[in-house]
């Protein structure tokens, strides 16, 4: 299928490329086994030979990446106030019910002010973590992020990372395939750093609750 796509793209006019490039990086985020890294960069190589320009594709591209990231984020968020929405009777929906079996109200809200800057950050830098784009976008809802910092963070994060796709494509022309290789150089650092952080703000959260119960 992806095939196919190509090669429809290298006959398609200006306008069907950016409406091409804002629907593959919108879904990419609302159905994540969609890909959307790959078909970007070829875009990037099209610029050479096509009536686009990197401007125009980088636009499109990050409008379509915001979009599909704001519109899981504002689902997530709605389905976290409905959860736990604040001075309401106890929960009587089963699906209340199993959430606060596992993480109850009180939690959520430490939660929230212990994680909230971490939250940012992973919205931050979430086009460049490995494999968790899609788990960023639900957890900043559920945990009621402030939907303007969540927007610009998701803005910068998308733009920058389309960059380099489109970049990436132009440069190697022909090779723009291997932008997977390249992609990752820059993903598994960022996705390492973070997680050591997380994992560090984690451990010092247990531990911090441990001392208040003895």
């Amino acid at each position: 299928m992806l095939e196919a796509a190509i090669v429809w793209l290298q006959h398609a006019d200006p306008a069907t490329i950016y409406l091409f490039l804002f629907l593959v990086a919108f879904l990419e985020n609302v159905v994540p086994p969609i890909p959307g890294d790959i078909p970007i960069a070829f875009i990037g190589y099209l610029i050479i030979q096509s009536g686009i320009t990197f401007v125009g594709a980088l636009l499109w591209s990050s409008l379509g990446s915001t979009a599909g990231f704001m519109l899981v984020y504002m689902l997530s968020r709605h389905l976290g106030m409905k959860l736990y929405a604040e001075g309401k009777s106890p929960a009587k929906h089963w699906l209340a019910k199993s959430a606060h079996r596992f993480f109850p109200p009180s939690d959520m809200e430490l939660l929230r002010r212990k994680f909230a800057t971490h939250g940012y950050l992973a919205v931050l830098v979430n086009r460049f973590l490995f494999g968790s784009r899609a788990v960023i976008s639900v957890m900043a809802g559920l945990m009621h992020l402030k939907s303007m910092y969540v927007f610009l963070a998701a803005v910068l994060s998308a733009t920058a990372w389309n960059v380099l796709l489109l970049y990436g494509g132009y440069l190697l022309g022909s090779n723009w395939q291997d932008i997977g290789g390249y992609a990752a150089m820059y993903s598994i650092p960022v996705t390492i750093t973070f997680v050591l952080i997380l994992s560090l703000a984690v451990w010092k959260f247990i531990r911090e609750r441990k001392l208040h119960h003895e």
